[in-house]
């Protein structure tokens, strides 16, 4: 969560007066809306550099919140077509209330080998807690949790655990991480989320060095790409289909958090929005994000769009195509910005060979490839209202699947001569947690250390 462009008054002032009250609740009220600000400067991390927030562990608890089944997502048999028929979004959070004991308890008090990772909003430590009533349990004994743990000082921190409680603790969807609880005693502000033990997209896109107590990251092949691509296109149809097609904002590699399947969940929702109402078609809001993922339109206007998000998912999804990040500056001048260097060329079938992952050796389909640079470049369309919603995103991804499956064969991809490709330093974060440039590793990702050497910057 750190490393993001600014700050919202109106939101920063709920936060304060919250403060006043000596017990957190399970239900709090929802940060209050920004008033419009046309000349709001822009405050944005960059890529490499991105903001800090746990990636993480979601377990219900046991609570009473009523729910509803989201617009288009009813649970009575839905079909496969449908994105967000598993999703529904309770009344009220219903979040267990954790003790700042029992979290010391469940880390060994937040020992420094338990620390997963670190950003703006502070640090992320992996716990055990009973799987039955969420106790601290022995550390290897019961289930594991990831525990983000506010810095004091961060008053940006304090306004997206906020937001985290509000969005986190109301939406549930099979593609979004699972808030468990919190606590809030004294200035101690902690969250307590579901374990994702491999780690983020981030970090299996772009890093190759050997992580603490494991090897070095392994190429994604093509399939687990689709299916990631998949499953986090479907979490964000999820949240605009929702009652208050709620806008995630900060859609990027290193938010999106894999289990033990690779089965992808978006996490980090301090700064998430909910849409525009009454007929209107956008938010008007201090610019926050990261640079690189950020919607040209938000970037320069401050105007929020639900489609705003599907910009942020045009550039992952060139990033898992060529596994290069969006920003790097350690590339050829003119390479820096990947949507401005890659864009004219993926259109065109012969270039596009050449952009491809080349740790991929070629083990890709080339229709479906060319299907998703499609798709790709819908995403990326300057104007926003020329871009797919990302109900269509998914089915598009699925048809891509389809045509993949079998199709994958030795050469299939590789049509022509690669063309030099820039050699980025490869890193990664974890648990919405994007380190702070030259910070090497350890962004919160379920399993392990996770470092990067170039954050996404956010902007601020």
């Amino acid at each position: 969560m750190g490393n993001c462009f600014g700050s919202e008054e109106a939101d920063v002032e709920a936060v304060k007066a919250m403060a006043h009250h000596a017990h957190a609740r399970a239900s709090m009220a929802r940060p209050g809306m920004v008033a419009p600000q046309p000349n709001a400067p822009v405050a944005m991390s960059s890529p490499g550099q991105p903001r800090k927030s746990p990636s993480a562990p979601t377990t219900s608890s046991s609570g009473s919140g009523s729910s509803r089944p989201v617009a288009g997502g009813g649970t009575n048999g839905g079909s496969e077509a449908s994105p967000s028929r598993e999703g529904r979004i309770l009344e009220a959070p219903n979040l267990r209330i954790f003790t700042f004991a029992e979290l010391k308890a469940a880390t060994r008090n937040f020992k420094s080998d338990t620390l997963l990772g670190e950003g703006g909003f502070g640090r992320v430590h992996k716990g055990w807690v009973d799987e039955k009533t969420m106790s601290p349990a022995r550390s290897g004994a019961g289930m594991p949790v990831a525990v983000k743990k506010l810095n004091p000082e961060s008053l940006q921190g304090v306004q997206e655990w906020q937001s985290e409680v509000n969005f986190l603790g109301r939406l549930i969807h099979p593609n979004l991480v699972r808030l468990l609880g919190y606590c809030w005693e004294d200035k101690e502000l902690l969250l307590v989320y579901e374990y994702m033990a491999k780690g983020n997209l981030e970090d299996h896109l772009f890093r190759n060095e050997p992580r603490k107590g494991a090897g070095a990251f392994q190429p994604l092949s093509w399939s687990l790409r689709l299916r990631v691509a998949i499953d986090a296109a479907r979490g964000l149809a999820f949240l605009h289909s929702s009652e208050k097609h709620v806008i995630y904002r900060d859609f990027k590699a290193s938010n999106i958090l894999l289990d033990t399947q690779f089965h992808a969940k978006l996490s980090d929702f301090g700064l998430a929005k909910d849409g525009p109402a009454g007929g209107s078609s956008h938010v008007t809001t201090r610019v926050m994000g990261t640079y690189g993922y950020a919607a040209p339109e938000y970037v320069a206007t401050g105007h929020l769009y639900v489609k705003s998000d599907v910009y942020g998912f045009g550039v992952v999804l060139l990033e898992v195509l060529t596994g290069l990040r969006a920003l790097d500056t350690d590339r050829p001048s003119g390479q820096h910005n990947l949507v401005d260097w890659a864009k004219p060329h993926l259109a065109d079938r012969r270039k596009l060979a050449r952009l491809m992952d080349p740790r991929l050796e070629g083990q890709y389909s080339s229709r479906g490839a060319q299907r998703a640079a499609q798709l790709t470049l819908r995403c990326l369309a300057a104007e926003h209202t020329n871009r797919p919603s990302m109900k269509e995103a998914v089915t598009v991804l699925q048809e891509v699947e389809s045509m993949s499956k079998g199709a994958a064969r030795p050469g299939d991809g590789s049509v022509g001569s690669a063309s030099p490709r820039p050699n980025n330093a490869r890193s990664g974060q974890g648990y919405g947690q994007s380190p702070r440039p030259g910070y090497v590793s350890e962004r919160a990702s379920p399993a392990g250390s996770h470092g990067s050497q170039h954050p996404s910057p956010r902007v601020r």
